[in-house]
């Protein structure tokens, strides 16, 4: 199964539906990004070469899902 496929089986699952999806990719292709906001992904992210900036850009995501952005409670949707 490719991110694509997991994408929409996430969206078609009634209890995973309302779980922010990231998709986190080396391609930063037009037709992907398209694709994946098509697909309801909540972001698309295009993964840094250096690891100290991939390793801020995971942090970063993380602190937004996490500490920032309000989220429905499980079962809510």
């Amino acid at each position: 199964m490719n991110g694509r496929e997991v994408l929409a089986a996430v969206r078609a699952d009634e209890v995973l539906k309302a779980i922010p999806v990231v998709v986190f990719t080396t391609s930063a292709v037009d037709a992907d990004v398209l694709g994946s906001y098509s697909a309801h992904a909540n972001a698309y992210v295009t993964k840094p070469i250096n690891l100290d900036a991939f390793e801020r850009v995971v942090g970063e995501i993380h602190r937004f899902y996490s500490e920032i952005a309000a989220l429905p409670l499980p079962g809510a949707v």
